[in-house]
C-alpha cells in the first residue's frame, strides 16, 4: 500500500469554511501520541524510514462541540487520558523512504496490536532506542475521495494534509496531482507544501 500525502501549513478556521463550501463530510477529532523509534542496525534519518508506536484516542461528543483553543497541551491529554476521551487504540507503523520530490508519498504498513505500551517496551528491548513523541490534534474530513486532516501539532504549529492511498506506485502520480487540485480548491497553495515530517519539524526546533 503506498500513501499519497501533501501537507501544507493553513489557517484552520480558513480551511473549515473552504471545506463546508466543498461539501466534505467532518468525521471527528482525535489526539495522537506517536512515539518514533531509532534502529540499531542503520540510521533512519539517512534512510528516510520511520518506526513508530501510535496511540489514538477519539474525543468525545462534548468535546467535539467545543474545540478547545489556546492549550493544546492540555486538550491533548485530556482526550487521551481524561473526560473527554471516547474510546482508543494502538498501532505500530513502518514508513518507507519518500517515493518523488513532488509530495510526501511513502510505501507504509500499519497494523493494531494490543497494548501500545507492551509493543513500545518490546522494541526497546530490541535495541529500537526511543527518539521523541509527537502529540497532536488531528481533525478528519472526507471530501472526493480523500481525507482532509486539520493537524494541531504540540510545538510545531497548525497543518493540514490531504491524503489517500494506492495500491501501486504506478498511482502515485495521479493521486497526487488530484491533491493538487484538492488544496487549490480549499484555498491553498500546493507550492507551499512541507516534505519534512511532523517528527523532523519537532526535533529542528529543539
Amino acid at each position: 500500500m503506498y500513501e499519497v500525502e501533501v501537507k501544507v501549513p493553513a489557517d484552520h478556521d480558513a480551511v473549515r469554511a473552504a471545506l463546508a463550501d466543498a461539501g466534505a463530510e467532518r468525521a471527528g477529532t482525535v489526539a495522537q501520541a506517536d512515539t518514533y523509534f531509532d534502529a540499531p542496525h542503520r540510521d533512519f534519518a539517512e534512510t528516510d524510514e520511520a518506526l513508530r508506536v501510535r496511540r489514538v484516542a477519539t474525543a468525545s461528543e462534548a468535546f467535539e462541540r467545543d474545540i478547545v483553543d489556546g492549550d493544546l497541551a492540555a486538550a491533548i491529554d485530556a482526550v487521551l487520558d481524561g473526560d473527554d476521551r471516547a474510546d482508543g487504540e494502538s498501532r505500530v507503523t513502518y514508513k518507507g523512504p519518500l517515493l518523488e520530490a513532488e509530495s510526501k508519498s511513502r510505501e507504509e504498513f500499519e497494523t493494531l496490536v494490543g497494548s501500545g505500551e507492551t509493543a513500545r517496551e518490546i522494541f526497546s528491548r530490541l535495541g529500537f532506542d526511543p527518539a521523541a513523541t509527537v502529540r497532536k490534534l488531528r481533525e478528519t474530513h472526507h471530501v472526493d475521495g480523500f481525507e482532509v486532516l486539520l493537524d494541531a501539532v504540540e510545538g510545531v504549529g497548525e497543518y493540514v494534509e490531504v491524503e489517500t492511498e494506492v495500491e501501486t506506485d504506478g498511482e502515485v502520480e495521479a493521486a497526487r496531482e488530484d491533491a493538487y487540485a484538492l488544496l487549490r480548491r480549499l484555498g491553498l497553495d500546493p507550492d507551499d507544501q512541507i516534505r519534512t515530517s511532523y517528527l523532523g519539524l519537532l526535533l529542528a526546533d529543539d
